[in-house]
């Protein structure tokens, strides 16, 4: 039995009840009309109440059970399904089943609430619509549609189908839940009921009313077994290149991921290292290799990418390159309109996909506090690295760690975007550049000082950075902040 049924032949007892009236929910019909128009005037009103509502067919207007035919009822629901498709904008998914209810064969017909208000008909204007009101279909007023508006869910990509319909067993089967509860440190459930009902919980399936259910593109972009198995995704997967050398000519080795990105991302993090440079420290008096890049800094980079992408372009997905002297992490999408490149770092947190973001964060693969690229821009200066590099092309964003450049290796544009970086992290810890600071960060020595002065000069001229007090005459004991900082008063 559909889970919507038990609820529909409820209300319908009761509508039968002296004095015996339609109700919001439900609207009787001995047959199928001929009026178009006033069905789709029915399908919107259902559409736009609260839980959605149903047609039940076989009931006079008298209330007296008429009953219906096997052929009735397969042309009654093919004519409703064809109207809740094209008809109404945004279009409708109805469901429908024969039912015996008081020794009469009744059509209940199922109108789903819509989550995108108003609902009305397809080629009208948005405020041609309407609601059911006092049992009865009625065109809404203009306040009626505007509180409709104020209601109203836009789509979001985490939230549409990946898959077609699927029995509870394929559910459970296509997605890898235990590893993402682990990282929610929860218990593992083990009956199949409860399973089901956490992913649905965790919006990584919608269950379908008359059993089964949909994967979601969280569901299956966060713990998909193999991500190729649901269109539209298959090249969404992360891929690694290394090339030999400093640019594409030659590929040494390429390599694409499988699993969703959640349970997968602790694989691709060691698979990354594994195939960057490494060095020898000395630590406690131990020899031990590290990597030449800050682990740290590549997984926000990585995680960044991974979450902030847009999804709505087709055929691209995260790809990480890895060259002789630097490592690539681009993702399909450019900045959002309240981004931009020279304020990314310390930013507010803003992300397209914001149930994925705010999932990640509780698997502790990202923290969604804006934080995330300060510490890669923290390490890359702790490890001696230039600074990162933000690009943004036409389809794609991209970030560019580079391996260790002493000052004298550093191009021009580089070193004055480490100086531009180092002031921005510095007033983002409530502090000042200094050019001793900057030497320290530029791992210059004392009798280096004019070197980095010419370089402060420069990027004052250049806007780039700006006095923190302008009264202070004293070069030598100067202090500066990013130039919009001072625009903004300090």
């Amino acid at each position: 039995m559909k889970s919507w049924v038990s609820k529909a032949t409820e209300l319908l007892a009761s509508s039968l009840q002296p004095p015996r009236h339609e109700l919001n929910e439900i609207d009787w019909k001995c047959a199928l009309s001929s009026d178009s128009k006033r069905l789709t005037e029915h399908l919107c009103a259902f559409s736009n109440y609260p839980g959605g509502g149903q047609f039940v067919f076989g009931v006079a207007s008298d209330a007296s059970l008429l009953g219906v035919s096997i052929a009735d009822i397969e042309q009654i629901a093919n004519r409703l399904t064809n109207l809740g498709r094209d008809a109404v904008e945004p279009s409708l998914q109805l469901d429908h089943m024969g039912i015996e209810f008081r020794g009469t064969d009744l059509l209940f017909v199922r109108v789903p609430e819509s989550t995108i208000k108003p609902v009305h008909r397809r080629g009208q204007p948005m405020d041609d619509t309407f609601i059911r009101s006092g049992g009865t279909t009625r065109k809404a007023s203009r306040q009626e549609v505007g509180a409709m508006m104020l209601q109203s869910q836009t789509p979001r990509w985490e939230n549409l189908h990946a898959s077609i319909l699927m029995t509870d067993e394929q559910l459970s089967e296509s997605l890898a839940i235990d590893p993402i509860i682990g990282m929610l440190d929860q218990p593992i459930p083990t009956n199949p009921e409860e399973r089901l009902r956490w992913m649905a919980d965790s919006s990584f399936i919608e269950r379908h009313p008359s059993g089964g259910g949909y994967i979601t593109n969280l569901g299956a972009i966060s713990a998909a077994k193999r991500l190729a198995l649901f269109p539209g995704l298959e090249r969404k997967s992360v891929r690694v290149i290394v090339y030999d050398g400093l640019n594409k000519a030659k590929t040494r080795s390429e390599t694409g991921g499988v699993h969703g990105y959640a349970i997968g991302f602790q694989g691709l993090f060691a698979f990354v290292c594994g195939l960057l440079p490494t060095s020898e420290v000395i630590e406690q008096a131990l020899r031990q290799k590290t990597t030449v890049y800050p682990e740290l800094a590549l997984r926000e980079i990585i995680a960044n990418a991974l979450i902030h992408q847009d999804f709505t372009i087709p055929g691209a997905g995260p790809l990480i390159e890895i060259y002789d002297d630097r490592i690539e992490v681009s993702n399909p999408g450019r900045l959002l309109p309240s981004k931009s490149l020279d304020r990314i770092i310390g930013t507010q947190p803003e992300s397209r996909n914001e149930k994925l973001a705010g999932a990640f964060r509780m698997y502790k693969i990202c923290e969604e506090r804006g934080s995330g690229l300060v510490k890669a821009a923290v390490q890359a200066e702790v490890y001696g690295l230039p600074p990162i590099k933000f690009e943004q092309e036409p389809n794609h964003f991209k970030v560019t760690l580079f391996a260790p450049k002493t000052f004298a290796q550093m191009s021009p544009s580089e070193r004055l975007n480490a100086c531009y970086q180092h002031a921005q992290l510095r007033y983002l810890s409530s502090s000042v550049m200094t050019n001793k600071s900057l030497r320290e960060r530029l791992k210059m020595p004392e009798k280096q000082r004019s070197m980095v002065s010419v370089l402060i000069q420069e990027a004052l001229d250049k806007h780039l950075i700006a006095a923190a007090n302008p009264e202070n005459k004293s070069r030598k004991f100067a202090e500066y902040v990013p130039a919009w900082a001072a625009s903004q008063g300090l």
